[in-house]
């Protein structure tokens, strides 16, 4: 594996799709979907795996899918998921990286998506993991509350939103804070119970169950 998540994370060519991405996201009224997005992703997903006990290799693959997952962005939201992983298949060959590893990146990028994807393995398994649980207040780029959608209230109202993986008793649980003003939990199941049983299967191809809470209440 000649290339690392270091190199990844200072490409031009790559932090330009990011950018870019996020950019018509932006123009489209899409939360937050920038280069923060993609590291966070890539920092939970290797957490995860880490905590669990799997190889370096294996948790470096993860951080690598992490950070490129939303490139297909820059080309259309629609389908996201395939074409980023297009793009990713010729980046990564022409930097070297091994093919079977390439082929394990681009697997979890074109599976992320919860309308066309599931978890296939393990990268791609704590790649969905950590990409459908970045819910935070400074992912709204709309500037006028009273213009929010229901993505955007779901995502000012969270307070806190942490994960945390217990190896013994094989779970991995989110917990979110919501301030009640902006978002009730029915608003979030509305826009999230798609993800969060995409999160379910994710956390069972890791031989765990998935936990979530919200201002306490266990509501997975």
């Amino acid at each position: 594996m000649k290339t690392k998540y270091s190199q990844i994370r200072e490409d031009r060519e790559i932090n330009l799709l990011i950018e870019k991405g996020n950019e018509v996201l932006r123009t489209l009224g899409y939360t937050e979907h920038s280069r923060r997005h993609a590291a966070k992703t890539a920092e939970t997903a290797a957490m995860i795996l880490k905590e669990l006990g799997y190889k370096k290799q294996t948790i470096e693959l993860a951080r690598i899918a992490g950070y490129m997952h939303d490139i297909g962005n820059s080309i259309n939201r629609h389908d996201h998921a395939h074409s980023g992983a297009i793009l990713a298949y010729d980046i990564l060959r022409r930097r070297e990286m091994d093919l079977e590893d390439v082929l394990t990146v681009t697997a979890a990028i074109g599976h992320h998506d919860e309308h066309t994807g599931t978890a296939v393995d393990e990268v791609s398994a704590a790649l969905i993991l950590a990409d459908k649980t970045d819910v935070r207040r400074n992912r709204v780029q709309n500037p006028e509350q009273k213009n929010f959608d229901i993505h955007d209230r779901v995502n000012y109202a969270a307070l806190s939103s942490q994960m945390s993986v217990d190896r013994e008793k094989r779970v991995i649980h989110m917990e979110l804070q919501l301030d009640d003003r902006y978002c009730s939990l029915v608003d979030y199941f509305e826009i999230f119970l798609e993800r969060m049983l995409m999160c379910r299967r994710a956390a069972e191809m890791l031989d765990c169950r998935f936990k979530l809470t919200a201002n306490g209440s266990k509501l997975l």
